[in-house]
């Protein structure tokens, strides 16, 4: 009896120790190699044009930054030719730079970061539920931390159909992506865990056009896009189109449509790899002088949207408009966003703040190409794996786990099948 109590403990103890070294060996990156030798910019180019090469299959741009400025740009259509002035629909990008936006208000005094949301609103506010929508404030709404449950996600609207009013849809939006409720509604006490809300970002647009007066595009137009130089850049754009837009390609190389938003500040800007290059410089003092912000915001107010606000399974994943994908090591984060809108979008820009140093990559026709690149670029500046790249990859993860947990299960059986048979 000694003994099989002796395998029994023997074994969950061994469970216990291939589980906390492999979950801490993923998360620390211990069973990768990086794209590159850190520190070497030039062969992380070579190695990043490589993928791009093996895998692209619509239309990409990419831009390497150390310092706030290009130091490797690279570009890649199925069709007409892209450069770093191309418009690409960024999907879910989009709500970063409306952060900037919703902050823009913040730094001028005309709302309060910690006040309710509904106390903005004049054309709509939040239907009642079972918790205080007072505790709905935009710093919530900003970190998704805010109980909303609408899960949005947009899918848009065909050209030539009419696109939903902004009201209704944030009781209800027509273009949900599968599987969301729809309803931007408090269903989780606020402030007590992060979700993802589409929703809340629409909420944001109601706000500043509700605060402003001003359409959404318009106010962000003279407000974040234009005195940040990011002249090209737009959430609205109508015909008759500028030049230079890339196509939309789904998986396979098969030409796509573009769809219209309801939602622009969550799924619908229109911008470019060079408007995301100065965005980034933009994050900290210029070569000339000119402060972090460029007298958009205030350097603190930059600051403070990367202060983390939303954490999960223990990490820092948020902040104000902005994911925290890594620590950089001088007491700060690697931060940015992604998009991804079907049906294959795929956006992303990291970078270092204390450094300048950054990546861009908008791209149509796969939709985890971007994503896959940035957090490489991550783990080669940092050697810390992206937190984007962790999730992505839980699956995969869970399986691995799975699988050794299984041997050691099967070993364990092993040894207890010998133990009995010698027994007798």
């Amino acid at each position: 009896m000694r003994r099989w109590i002796l395998l029994g403990a023997a074994t969950v103890l061994v469970l216990a120790v291939w589980t906390a070294v492999f979950v801490a060996g993923t998360l620390e990156g211990w069973w990768r190699q990086p794209l590159a030798a850190r520190g070497d910019t030039r062969a992380f180019a070579a190695a990043a044009d490589q993928m791009i090469a093996r895998e692209s299959t619509g239309n990409l741009a990419l831009s390497l930054i150390e310092g706030g400025r290009p130091v490797h740009e690279r570009f890649a259509s199925a069709g007409a030719q892209v450069d770093r002035d191309t418009l690409f629909q960024v999907a879910s990008l989009s709500k970063w730079i409306t952060a900037l936006g919703v902050m823009t208000l913040v730094d001028a005094g005309r709302i309060d970061l910690d006040a309710p949301v509904d106390t903005y609103l004049k054309r709509w506010k939040l239907p009642a539920s079972a918790f205080d929508n007072r505790e709905v404030t935009v710093r919530r709404v900003l970190s998704h931390t805010a109980g909303l449950t609408d899960g949005l996600g947009y899918m848009g609207f065909e050209p030539g159909k009419p696109v939903q009013p902004l009201v209704s849809s944030l009781s209800r939006a027509v273009d949900a992506s599968p599987g969301a409720k729809g309803e931007v509604k408090v269903g989780q006490q606020p402030g007590a865990a992060w979700k993802y809300s589409g929703g809340g970002y629409a909420l944001m647009q109601l706000l500043i056009e509700d605060v402003t007066g001003e359409p959404f595009a318009a106010y962000m137009r003279h407000a974040v896009l234009d005195p940040l130089g990011m002249t090209r850049s737009t959430y609205v754009l109508s015909p008759p189109w500028p030049a230079n837009v890339a196509e939309i390609y789904g998986p396979g190389g098969k030409k796509a449509i573009h769809y219209r938003f309801t939602a622009t500040s969550a799924a619908s800007l229109y911008t470019s790899a060079a408007d995301l290059t100065r965005l980034i410089a933009a994050q900290r003092q210029g070569p000339d002088g000119a402060p972090a912000g460029r007298g958009v915001l205030k350097p603190g107010t930059l600051a403070e949207m990367r202060r983390p606000h939303a954490a999960q399974y223990g990490a820092d994943i948020w902040g104000l408009g902005l994911v925290l994908y890594a620590p950089n090591g001088v007491g700060d984060f690697i931060v940015g966003h992604d998009g991804n809108n079907f049906p294959a979008i795929n956006t992303a820009a990291r970078f270092d703040p204390a450094s300048g140093d950054g990546i861009v990559v908008l791209e149509t026709g796969d939709d985890l190409l971007a994503t896959r690149l940035a957090g490489e670029w991550v783990f080669w500046r940092t050697g810390k794996v992206d937190n984007l790249m962790v999730l992505m990859e839980v699956k995969q993860t869970l399986l691995v786990l799975a699988v050794g947990s299984g041997v050691i299960l099967l070993g364990a059986g092993i040894i207890g099948w010998r133990l009995r048979r010698r027994r007798r």
